[in-house]
């Protein structure tokens, strides 16, 4: 599909090293390479080289890098009650000192209960054995980063470690510390109102290619940009691919970005050899951090939850789990929400979506009503990874079935899922940059999203792998023709004939031929309007009402011929249906010839995208 776009480049942060680039190279001979696809007008900042490493410098300026203090229990004693203090860690090495006070009011959680500090800084908390007790980063201070740029804000308590697992787990920690202590530093990136939380869904390696790629791709595009210092990334789940030697890999990846990094479990990053219920994720909270946690951003306040419960099976398998908190995250989460002040605007972000679109019919999340029960009268943003594919439902959304969950009144808040880093688990054409094309079933491809938060008004903005943050839609035309093909071939993904002109349409096909939006990040509340030859612009259809008697719409009608005419030809996901496509009827009485069709795409926010398309009608 030809699609005018203005082409912009930008320079990598990293040099790829002799053993990455034979790696893609092989990788490459097997996909046959091709140039990026070009992105649109840039609207944003393009960083070039100096921009690059002025900022990674005031990163590394003022970045705390640090831990968690950890003073050991003394000889003979015995307590089941945890004490500790949350200090301002003036000379940032980790230690409280003389003049170093301790911080009140700070929230502090062992998983179950969660306290406020006193007005020395002071907490207790009741102690059991395999807990992970972590401090909620408040505004205005960072907790520390390590030398991977992963957040340290948590100590995990195991006194007999983990039992026998095949990656390791957690090593024994032996007796109740005499205190754990937190250390914070002032900062300015978290004191800010305006803050920019990077959400990545769903890195997923599977090996060293796969890590080569995502170091080429999204965490090069990440390297470049400095707009993450104060809220960081959150990685939002499948880490890895089933492979958790591989998390080591990924800090090597975290240690390129320009901020701290934060992970959530999801069902990739399972111990799949511990069947109590207690041990599954011990490898990831040994490598990475705690299942579940907080933390604040200017008016912000985040909250990650491990939403895959494992096993549910006797005996276990890695298919068999299942969506929901478990009674005592679900405890944590009430009393966490009620230590947050009513002016602060909260993101809930977990690996599995709570409600999603795609796979609506058969899709339950456990507990999902509590959740919105505790989330009530609250400003709420839920963001999710998990199905390699974008989502954008809005407040008041309705889809068959979901009334006895949400009642009458649709969704109680935004719920977005983030594209995968991975996309169609690197599959695809590998580009010339060194990352597959991977595009997903709902034809979005990979990238990250970002929540541009300005005090509790939050935006949600998707980044391509490889773009500025410009490029937010592919068009098509979807013909009678191009239909055909798609039925002909729809399980044949990679093994499909190119259409020899697949922007071509002959006249006795303009009825039923629509021009086609995919806007990745669109949803109720968007427009799409067209104008063909600089005529009057029209509005497009969404092909997804969205209303209480809709289910997903199914079908080569409903696709988007940018994606599966990649999909199908070079390999991805398959491409049938999706939340953010629109359409508009090609007019009946097009002159034979070349045309070009001008699409304007306005988000919810009011945002105008704009690209063209050229197409030409045929005798």
């Amino acid at each position: 599909m030809t699609v005018q776009r203005t082409t912009v480049r930008r320079a990598r942060r990293i040099q790829l090293s002799a053993a990455t680039l034979a790696i893609i190279a092989a990788a490459t001979l097997g996909a046959g390479c091709a140039g990026a696809a070009p992105a649109d007008q840039a609207t944003g900042q393009v960083i070039g080289q100096a921009g690059t490493a002025a900022a990674a410098q005031s990163w590394e300026d003022s970045a705390f890098r640090g831990q968690v203090e950890v003073v050991p229990a003394r000889e003979g004693s015995s307590t089941e009650v945890l004490r500790g203090v949350v200090f301002e860690d003036k000379d940032r090495d980790s230690t409280q000192d003389a003049g170093e006070p301790g911080r009140p009011g700070v929230t502090v959680s062992n998983g179950r209960e969660v306290v406020t500090t006193d007005g020395q800084g002071r907490y207790e908390l009741p102690a059991y054995d395999n807990m992970t007790v972590f401090v909620t980063q408040p505004r205005g201070y960072q907790v520390p980063v390590d030398e991977d740029n992963v957040a340290q804000f948590f100590y995990h308590h195991s006194p007999e470690g983990s039992p026998e697992l095949k990656y390791g787990g957690l090593e024994p920690t032996g007796a109740l510390p005499e205190a754990v202590n937190f250390p914070l530093a002032k900062s300015a990136d978290t004191q800010s109102p305006e803050q920019s939380c990077v959400i990545g869904a769903d890195v997923q390696t599977y090996n060293q290619k796969e890590v080569e790629f995502a170091r080429a791709g999204v965490f090069s595009d990440l390297a470049a940009r400095t707009d993450y210092a104060g809220c960081g990334a959150l990685f939002a789940g499948d880490v890895v691919g089933d492979d958790l030697s591989l998390f080591e890999q990924t800090r090597e990846l975290t240690g390129m970005l320009n901020g701290p990094a934060r992970f959530l479990p999801g069902n990739h990053d399972l111990d799949f050899d511990a069947w109590d219920g207690e041990h599954e994720f011990d490898t990831f909270r040994a490598q990475l951090g705690p299942e579940y946690y907080s933390y604040d951003a200017g008016k912000v306040h985040v909250v990650a939850l491990s939403n895959i419960q494992y096993p549910t099976t006797t005996p276990p398998k890695k298919s068999n789990y299942s969506y929901g908190l478990g009674e005592r995250q679900l405890e944590w989460l009430r009393q966490d929400i009620a230590a947050v002040p009513e002016d602060r605007a909260i993101v809930v972000a977990s690996h599995a979506p709570l409600t999603e679109f795609y796979y609506s019919n058969g899709y339950t999340h456990d507990q999902v009503q509590e959740i919105y029960e505790i989330l009530e009268g609250r400003e709420v943003v839920a963001v999710s990874g998990h199905t390699h594919m974008s989502e954008n439902l809005r407040a008041g959304d309705m889809m068959a079935g979901w009334t006895d969950t949400f009642g009458e009144e649709g969704l109680p808040f935004t719920h977005l899922t983030a594209p995968a880093v991975s996309g169609q688990w690197y599959n695809g054409r590998v580009l010339e940059d060194g990352y597959p094309t991977a595009i997903q079933r709902d034809g979005t491809p990979p990238g990250v999203l970002t929540l541009e938060a300005k005090n509790t008004q939050i935006r949600e903005r998707f980044t391509a792998i490889g773009d500025d943050g410009s490029d937010q839609m592919a068009l098509g035309i979807n013909s009678p023709s191009y239909r055909s093909w798609f039925d002909q071939y729809k399980n044949q993904r990679g093994k499909a004939p190119a259409p020899e002109n697949p922007n071509a349409v002959s006249r006795d096909e303009l009825t039923g031929t629509w021009l086609t939006t995919n806007f990745w990040m669109g949803s109720t509340g968007s427009t799409v309007k067209v104008s063909i030859d600089g005529g009057k612009a029209t509005e497009a259809v969404r092909t997804q009402s969205m209303t209480a008697d809709d289910v997903p719409q199914v079908g080569a009608e409903y696709t988007d011929p940018s994606a599966t005419l990649e999909q199908l030809v070079h390999g991805g996901g398959l491409h049938d249906r999706t939340s953010h496509l629109w359409r508009l009827e090609l007019p009946e009485d097009l002159a034979v010839g070349e045309h070009t069709a001008e699409v304007t795409a306005t988000d919810v926010h009011g945002r105008e995208f704009t690209e063209e398309i050229t197409f030409e009608v045929t005798e």
